[in-house]
């Protein structure tokens, strides 16, 4: 089976003895997040349990992930931010249906059961993911490359006879993940990390160029080695500039290659935008900081247009 690989929550709609509840893939509940959702669920079958992906979701285009983040973390949504940032969910899986678990069934027929539920119930917030027939590798990478533009993040690959597993296992299940977007940033700040890091420099913020000044855009604190990463703190060490708190400026002189999945406007930050996943691919040894990437750079990736499904 193949599907998009959507930039949604993954989460899951159980339905219990007439309860319903929406747990995300980190076993949190988030049910108060998603009321409309809550309606969907008391619409399913007693003894249901959907996997899926929370989006957001309006005039039959899925919306950008930032959309979706306003919905979280309140304890209470209003039917005014209801309104204004819909979701659906896009149901991907059925692990139970009328109390009987089915999870050790093949996906094909684990399939065949979510789309029944789906074709019955017809609801406004319940869609099953679409699946993509292709007769080539050729064709699928092509479809691939299409990805971005789509506003999704790549496909996803599944074999039919697999059962459905907890956890990230892999070989059954495979993410075909596009390459991600990239800008070359000056190092500005740092600040130590945490735990067995508590005594490095491991927590970074990068900056570009905007005229003659560097912007604050992201800030990244993955991606290198251990070895990397002392290097890097030793030179944080002499190159300090200023201290705030925990914070050290630094001499702006180092390149670094930042990785991210996607980016939005933004006018809660400095740069005006905010990007997703941030992290280190590799020290830029052969650019100068005058080479960085500048804001207006940053900028062109925003012209991505959205899925319309």
């Amino acid at each position: 089976a193949v599907e998009w690989k959507w930039d949604g929550i993954r989460s899951q709609i159980v339905k219990r003895e007439g309860q319903v509840a929406i747990w995300s893939r980190g076993e949190e509940l988030i049910s108060q997040s998603f009321p409309e959702l809550i309606e969907l669920g008391k619409s399913l079958a007693d003894g249901t349990v959907l996997d899926g992906e929370i989006l957001a979701f309006a005039n039959d285009k899925v919306r950008a992930f930032a959309d979706l983040q306003k919905r979280l973390q309140r304890k209470k949504v209003s039917d005014k931010m209801v309104k204004e940032n819909p979701v659906v969910f896009y149901a991907f899986d059925c692990l139970q249906v009328h109390n009987t678990d089915i999870r050790d069934q093949p996906l094909r027929e684990r399939r065949l059961a979510l789309d029944t539920i789906v074709d019955e119930l017809k609801h406004p917030s319940l869609r099953s993911s679409t699946l993509i027939n292709m007769d080539s590798w050729e064709k699928l990478l092509e479809l691939r490359g299409e990805s971005r533009s789509r506003g999704v993040e790549g496909l996803m690959l599944k074999r039919w006879s697999s059962v459905y597993q907890m956890g990230r296992k892999k070989g059954d299940w495979w993410k075909w993940k596009i390459d991600p977007m990239t800008l070359d940033a000056v190092m500005l700040y740092a600040q130590a990390g945490h735990g067995k890091r508590a005594n490095l420099y491991t927590d970074y913020t990068f900056g570009l160029w905007k005229d003659d000044k560097l912007v604050p855009f992201a800030k990244a604190y993955s991606g290198l080695s251990n070895e990397e990463i002392n290097k890097l703190d030793a030179w944080i060490r002499k190159n300090t500039l200023e201290k705030f708190g925990p914070v050290r400026s630094v001499k702006a002189h180092k390149v670094f290659e930042i990785a991210f999945e996607g980016i939005q406007l933004s006018p809660r930050h400095k740069a005006g935008i905010a990007v997703r996943f941030p992290r280190i691919l590799r020290e830029r040894l052969d650019k100068k900081m005058e080479e960085a990437d500048t804001l207006a750079t940053a900028m062109e990736l925003l012209n991505a247009p959205t899925l319309e499904v």
